[in-house]
């Protein structure tokens, strides 16, 4: 099993970048991929990056793309994501989730039921 902390959630302005982590414990972590996702209230949860074991594979959400970038350092058992440009849009609650690197379907990312491990999310509020 895998436990997920996510941090570095704030209140930036518009048009300013943030980074937020996701910190496991527990073993093995470089054999689970990562997934994030955001949830703003009254919206359905919402698929931004993912990124295989190794970090050759990632994936980005539309809404996302050209904006975020998703990395990991695995000796630190952590992975990234660098968000830049961030609009009003972009405010939410950002999840990180884990999967088995065998068991994740790098062609469908935003399958969350494909992530049995989830974090407890941290904010991220843009203001206009």
């Amino acid at each position: 099993q895998v436990q997920l902390v996510e941090s570095g959630g704030g209140l930036v302005q518009a048009g300013g970048s943030l980074r937020v982590s996701c910190a496991a414990s527990g073993r093995a972590f470089s054999e689970y991929a990562v997934g994030w996702f955001r949830q703003s209230p009254g919206k359905e949860r919402e698929f931004v990056a993912a990124i295989s074991a190794k970090g050759a594979v990632t994936r980005f959400g539309d809404s996302v793309k050209g904006r975020f970038t998703i990395a990991r350092d695995n000796a630190k058992n952590t992975v990234y994501v660098q968000m830049n440009s961030l609009t009003p849009e972009d405010t939410a609650v950002y999840y990180c989730a884990a999967s088995e690197q065998r068991n994740w379907d790098w062609t469908t990312p935003s399958f969350r039921a494909q992530y049995p491990y989830w974090g407890q999310g941290t904010q991220v509020t843009v203001s206009s």
